[in-house]
């Protein structure tokens, strides 16, 4: 994985996947006491990052690839990508998904064309499902974040934010498998060779923080926390060799922090994030950033995604402080 990979993965994006805009707030520069930079990809199309890496790889399928379809396991906003990037590409998709995924992320995967096939998160193992139904079927398995052409697409939005926004000395990503972050250090490191680029995990999911203090791979149980879409059980085997040497570190936010960010967010933004979208901000209004980057002047955040319908929405909005 290289810096020209990202720059490849841009060109093969540009005009298909939305250049989303960089925000930024007085009030929040105020609050945390520095310049802040937020990249919007609860924007993007399918809502969230995803569609960058998803069709980045995919579009790179041999004809005969695409012609049998493709099949993937996620937890709703890799799935959703799949199922948009297939379309385009005029191809059948299966997406692999936990039966207590956001109904709002199934129903959008398959109002994009995919077969959900359900399963149970807690029981049973969707790698090796999906690895059945690919070799039953067929289909190309495209894994949502340890394959070099998904994470090339998904440094693509630090790229643009890096374009966009001018110098950073810190660049605050969240971290699910590992493949945005991985994207993004990539890129970031390369054009900005001091800057430093920080992880953000739900509590409950710290997979990659204990692995980045562990020095390889830790598996955890599988998390339970509102950040569905970052509820990895251990980082991906790619991912980690290159985040563990590219991120300055790791820090982890409460679900009580992820709900204050994203009435921050609502309230005082304007911008709807879903849970896992916001744990960037919920580290920089939290003081979670200043734990691993004493001293931070101008921060670049990814708001990675908005899947999150109304009703849950406002259930999570409601929740008590």
């Amino acid at each position: 994985m290289t810096a020209g990979d990202v720059r490849d993965a841009a060109a093969r994006l540009r005009g298909v996947a939305h250049r989303t805009p960089v925000v930024r707030s007085r009030t929040l520069d105020g609050l945390v006491g520095r310049t802040v930079l937020l990249k919007c990809e609860q924007l993007q199309r399918a809502g969230a990052f995803k569609f960058r890496g998803a069709f980045n790889a995919a579009s790179r399928l041999p004809a005969e690839m695409l012609a049998s379809g493709i099949v993937t396991y996620s937890s709703g906003n890799h799935g959703q990508a799949v199922a948009l990037a297939a379309r385009e590409l005029g191809a059948r998709a299966a997406v692999v998904m936990p039966e207590d995924a956001p109904r709002s992320k199934a129903d959008a995967a398959a109002a994009y064309g995919a077969e959900i096939v359900p399963y149970d998160r807690y029981a049973a193992d969707r790698v090796a499902i999906c690895e059945r139904l690919a070799e039953e079927r067929g289909m190309a398995l495209l894994p949502p974040y340890d394959h070099p052409h998904v994470i090339a697409g998904q440094g693509t939005a630090a790229l643009e934010l890096l374009e966009d926004a001018g110098d950073l000395d810190t660049l605050v990503v969240p971290v699910g498998g590992g493949g945005l972050i991985a994207g993004s250090a990539t890129i970031a490191t390369a054009l900005s060779p001091g800057i430093r680029v920080v992880g953000v995990e739900p509590e409950a999911g710290d997979d990659t923080k204990r692995s980045f203090e562990a020095g390889r791979r830790v598996r955890i149980p599988v998390p339970r926390t509102i950040a569905d879409g970052l509820a990895a059980e251990i980082p991906g085997e790619l991912t980690f060799s290159i985040n563990r040497r590219l991120l300055h570190g790791v820090t982890v936010v409460s679900d009580p922090e992820i709900l204050d960010a994203m009435r921050f967010a609502f309230d005082r933004l304007k911008l709807v994030v879903e849970p896992s979208g916001a744990v960037g901000l919920a580290a920089l209004l939290s003081g979670r950033v200043d734990e691993v980057v004493p001293g931070a002047r101008r921060v670049g955040v990814v708001l990675s995604g908005g899947n999150v319908d109304t009703r849950r929405f406002a259930e999570l909005m409601s929740a008590p402080r």
